[in-house]
């Protein structure tokens, strides 16, 4: 709220002079549905409709990790690939991850992981990225191969960090040609990285992104390259754009 020119009241959405309101906020003759509520989790937590993944308990949400054992501290070692029992599409993916205290190796070789949506077809990358020179679309928090992140945010080996991450999938016809690619926007250690990247199809190591149609929905992936990375505190959410309908001035009141 501040005053204009003689003294004139000027509110956001609407002018009044006194108590008399000088006009009727204008309507866009959309009508949307009331968003729902969501109680956001505290201190990294899970919000309230998120699937926890993995809570430093068991892995029951995943495929590979059978006789697996979380660590004392609550996170767990990788061994090997693991997949979502669950299928996703559109999601808001939280998770923590540490790059292995020792260090060892250099490049490629330093804490080499990845996130992989759509069944691994999309790739976050994963890599001790501290102090470790490698090619910059295959740095830590990379679209892998394709676009590196726009900051270098990685805390020392060791280190727990964190990944949030909005995946869009994309969108194939009915004959499968592509309607909308993917895009992603990811904060490391809270810092932006990507801003609504657009992925340009599958992240390949060897060969050019060409997309090709498949299901809306996938498992995530925790990809493995040999090295010993460690997570913890996993959830996602699946999220769906709300979708306004045209309405008369009467509906929208």
């Amino acid at each position: 709220m501040r005053k204009g020119l003689l003294g004139v009241v000027i509110v956001i959405g609407a002018a009044w002079i006194g108590s008399r309101s000088l006009g009727q906020r204008y309507l866009p003759g959309i009508v949307w549905p009331e968003p729902a509520v969501v109680t956001p989790g505290e201190d990294g937590k899970a919000p309230s409709d998120a699937i926890v993944l993995f809570d430093g308990k068991d892995f029951e949400e995943w495929k590979g990790a059978e006789g697996w054992k979380v660590d004392e501290d609550g996170g767990f070692t990788v061994k090997g690939v693991l997949q979502t029992k669950r299928n996703f599409g559109d999601c808001q993916l939280h998770l923590e991850f540490a790059t292995p205290k020792e260090v060892k190796g250099k490049g490629q070789g330093r804490g080499n992981n990845g996130i992989g949506f759509m069944g691994a077809r999309y790739e976050i990358q994963v890599l001790d990225s501290y102090n470790n020179k490698t090619y910059p679309e295959g740095q830590c928090a990379a679209v892998y191969n394709q676009r590196p992140p726009m900051v270098n945010a990685c805390r020392k080996p060791g280190a727990w960090q964190s990944y949030d991450i909005i995946f869009t999938a994309p969108r194939f016809d009915s004959e499968g040609k592509l309607q909308k690619p993917a895009y992603v926007t990811v904060l490391h250690n809270g810092v932006l990285v990507q801003n609504h990247t657009e992925i340009l199809g599958p992240t390949f190591y060897d060969r050019a992104p060409t997309y090709k149609p498949h299901a809306d929905k996938l498992p995530l992936v925790l990809m493995y390259h040999g090295n010993p990375v460690r997570f913890r505190n996993i959830w996602i959410r699946e999220f769906q754009e709300l979708q306004g309908k045209p309405g008369s001035k009467k509906d929208s009141e």
